[in-house]
């Protein structure tokens, strides 16, 4: 290994210069074999193996999930959480960029990995599994396996650049409707229509959206809506998110909606089934600190990041990492990348994620996390409450097994 600077943050920049190539060949190749939530095993194999030719200790597997690893080096006391999201979406593969996320996290990994005894820190590159449907950072928060972290970090690309932007509170419920099937023209009168009930609470679920509260958004697809024209469908299914700005607006909401979903059951005679699909997001709470060290990171890299006046406007997604910034200080900032006019989950922002502004985001993304992490351990006060919470959530809660 090479020999460290005593500046630790021009090592780190040092050791990205020299991973450039090797970063950003990650990220494209990645990007170039989109897989979906809990099959990302070409993915998630990528970097472990990286992570273990650069002498990390890599756990494939963890948490119970195929596609989830840790790779980790050093020894140090404070524990530098970095999570490598690495799902696409059906269809429009990597139009979230978790491919970006995914090299810069690593690359954040390689870089701390040479200043690791300096600082007095572990290195935990925790590949983090279903992001977009499934929720593998809540599995694994609560399987333990952020247990020993103090700190946690990602960086996300978006059209725009924030350091702690907000996110809503998500819960993804799957309705059934159950009938009986009969012939649509010589005997409906003994049909019970299941695609019927799936009309019926859509237009309650329309009539609603005047009295939602702020933030709360209710949207959803039918994923089965019968099997031919002259069968009155006996089984239709429905998928819909549901989102707010925090988890007791999401309550009042899910039980308004459920509401709509039974007056679809009673409406038509249909049996009703409502399962909950993943585990429900929280919204994101940022550590202020840790934010503000990620904007001065960015901002001498050259970055132009939005105001947090700018930041509390911005239309906000959902994301499980709000589950981990709940539970131990943590951030989730965004990295701008070339667009055009796309927006995320746009097969436009897919083919952005592969260009040379995405490219140069794996680099300064990570570059920003490293130097966050370098002003956490440096700082003694910072680096005693990082620590004194990892205590704090031990003494409490006893760890998760």
């Amino acid at each position: 290994m090479a020999q460290v600077s005593t500046d630790p943050k021009a090592t780190c920049r040092a050791v990205l210069q020299r991973y450039e190539d090797a970063l950003v060949g990650l990220s494209r190749s990645i990007h170039a074999e989109p897989e979906l939530a809990f099959r990302e095993h070409r993915s998630a194999a990528k970097i472990a193996d990286l992570a273990e030719r650069e002498g990390f200790q890599v756990e494939r597997g963890v948490a119970g999930l195929d596609t989830a690893f840790t790779a980790t080096y050093g020894t140090g006391e404070l524990v530098v959480a970095l999570c490598a999201e690495y799902d696409a979406l059906p269809e429009v593969g990597h139009a979230c960029g978790h491919n970006v996320i995914a090299a810069s996290s690593t690359g954040t990994a390689l870089a701390l990995r040479e200043v690791a005894d300096q600082l007095g820190i572990t290195v935990k590159l925790i590949g983090t599994p279903a992001e977009e449907a499934g929720g593998g950072k809540v599995l694994m928060l609560e399987r333990g396996v952020f247990d020993d972290a103090a700190m946690a970090m990602m960086v996300h690309p978006s059209p725009d650049e924030t350091c702690a932007s907000p996110s809503l509170a998500i819960v993804d419920l799957e309705v059934t409707y159950r009938g009986k099937e009969s012939h649509a023209a010589a005997a409906p009168h003994l049909g019970v229509n299941a695609a019927d009930a799936v009309t019926l609470a859509q237009v309650a679920i329309g009539l609603a959206r005047q009295h939602l509260e702020p933030k709360q958004m209710v949207h959803g697809i039918v994923t089965n809506g019968g099997a031919a024209p002259n069968i009155v469908p006996a089984r239709t299914s429905a998928l819909f998110y549901l989102r707010a700005a925090d988890l007791e607006s999401l309550q009042r909401l899910d039980n308004r909606i459920r509401g709509c979903f039974e007056a679809g059951a009673v409406g038509t005679g249909c049996a009703l089934e409502v399962e909950q699909v993943s585990p429900v997001y929280t919204e994101l709470a940022p550590d202020e600190w840790l934010a503000q060290a990620y904007r001065a990171a960015a901002t001498e890299l050259g970055r132009c990041l939005l105001s947090p006046q700018e930041e509390l406007l911005r239309t906000a997604g959902s994301t499980d990492m709000g589950n981990v910034t709940r539970a131990l200080p943590g951030i989730h900032p965004t990295i701008a990348i070339d667009c055009g006019d796309a927006v995320n989950h746009q097969p436009e922002f897919a083919a952005a994620c592969a260009s040379p502004s995405a490219d140069r985001a794996v680099l300064d993304g990570a570059l920003s996390m490293a130097w966050t992490a370098v002003a956490a351990a440096t700082d003694s006060d910072q680096r005693a409450r990082l620590l004194d919470g990892v205590r704090h959530r031990s003494g409490s809660a006893g760890g998760v097994a």
